[in-house]
């Protein structure tokens, strides 16, 4: 899922004419482009889609998102390593809790056995 996420801009540099900035999505740390909101300051918030800041947004509206998306797990399904979720083994979910929580498969498996 791809979802427009508010971020705080920590810093801002040109880089080969281009202005970007290092952006916080709650605890992750992106780089960003900023060609589309170009008066974008550091300590703003902005929405973030695919490495492209959008529209500045107020702080509480900004705070209040990312603590959803945080309780929904959308930010860990968003911004998450894409190389340990593909060595994660089969009906990992680590939205539910890690290593000591079971595989998210397993509560469907008997289901499916006593149908077949």
């Amino acid at each position: 899922m791809c979802l427009a996420v508010p971020g705080k801009v920590l810093d801002i540099e040109e880089r080969d004419g281009t202005r970007m900035a290092t952006v916080d999505f709650g605890g992750v740390v992106k780089e960003v482009c900023l060609e589309y909101v170009p008066d974008l300051q550091v300590g703003e918030y902005a929405i973030v889609h695919v490495g492209f800041a959008l529209q500045r947004l107020d702080e509480e509206s900004a705070r209040q998102t990312l603590a959803l998306f945080e309780e929904l797990g959308l930010l860990q399904e968003e911004f998450g390593d894409p190389w340990e979720a593909a060595a994660a083994p089969p009906g990992w979910d680590e939205t539910a809790g890690g290593a000591d929580a079971a595989p998210a498969a397993a509560a469907g498996d008997g289901a499916r056995e006593a149908g077949r």
